[in-house]
């Protein structure tokens, strides 16, 4: 595969310092992408002119997007894929601006890119662990070191972080959804490649430094879900994107397990936040407009910060 046929996509938003690694570990690639463009989503900081500034010198390489309002990372996946898929690019590798990857990340992630129909996708690694427990198909157990993860493997999907996916798939599939905003688009975009006939397939040895996510299990009365500590407005999305892919996807699963276990991390939410008025007024905005299909950025409107 030539370099010339992948694109990296950056989404940011008010976070310049973070960009900056993340554009110097692009540049530092040991097989380089022909085009790093940015997707700036209508940042408040000084990302626009640092953006611009950058783009004047080396025009050859960056390309930049400036949105005139914060469309979340639903909406900036989108437009950068749009983009790039316009501009020509065979494959689409995009992260957000608070992923480091290592030089090596995309020669390895090209090395297993074998199918253009199947999604593939870097690991985030947080030093000697995996960014978040990752749940091999094949293998049918979950990891949490990076050793332990192989050159290639199937998930049942991964984030866009390190997310490479072929013209041709995304011709076949669409877009992200950008009426997700934030939270669980990535993980409609799998489910909806699945639908397809895709693998989604994690590459052990492209690695993109991330923060870690701290993801607790949490029981009650006899159910077990995952909970993640998030406050009120991130809750909003949370609940109501997790009933947009149980609607269109599980079927009866949306009854017997998704609205079910909302209702367990409800629960878990009103034991361990302290805003616990505000925790509960945001499952129940989004519980109501999951339900009524009601997308878009909605927690301004709701009043939920």
């Amino acid at each position: 595969m030539k370099s010339s046929a992948v694109t990296a996509v950056v989404v940011t938003y008010n976070r310049i310092s973070l960009l900056r690694e993340c554009i110097a570990s692009l540049q530092a690639q040991t097989w380089s992408p022909a085009t790093i463009l940015v997707v700036n989503n209508a940042s408040s900081d000084a990302t626009r002119e640092y953006l611009d500034a950058l783009a004047a010198e080396r025009a050859d390489w960056l390309k930049v997007v400036h949105l005139s309002e914060n469309t979340g990372g639903a909406g900036g996946f989108a437009e950068g894929l749009r983009q790039a898929v316009a501009s020509g690019a065979e494959w689409t590798w995009m992260m957000d601006d608070d992923a480091c990857p290592h030089p090596t990340a995309l020669d390895e992630l090209l090395k297993v890119a074998v199918a253009p129909e199947n999604v593939y996708g870097s690991l985030a690694v947080n030093g000697i662990n995996t960014s978040w427990s990752t749940t091999l198909l094949d293998q049918g157990n979950v990891v949490h070191f990076a050793k332990d993860v192989p050159a290639a493997a199937r998930v049942d999907s991964i984030p866009l972080l390190g997310f490479l996916i072929h013209r041709s798939l995304v011709d076949k599939i669409g877009y992200p959804d950008a009426g997700f905003f934030i939270a669980a688009d990535d993980v409609e975009y799998c489910v909806r490649a699945r639908h397809a006939g895709s693998d989604i397939v994690i590459a052990g040895n492209s690695r993109i430094e991330h923060p870690r996510t701290e993801l607790s299990e949490f029981r009650f009365l006899g159910m077990r879900v995952a909970y993640l500590s998030l406050p009120p407005w991130k809750r909003y999305y949370d609940t109501r994107n997790r009933i947009f892919i149980a609607r269109r996807y599980y079927g009866i699963k949306l009854y017997s397990q998704t609205i079910p276990g909302s209702f367990v991390r409800l629960v878990a939410a009103l034991l361990k936040e302290p805003r616990k008025l505000a925790q509960f007024k945001a499952f129940f905005a989004g519980f109501i407009d999951g339900l009524l299909g009601i997308d878009g950025k909605r927690h301004e409107l709701w009043k939920i910060k």
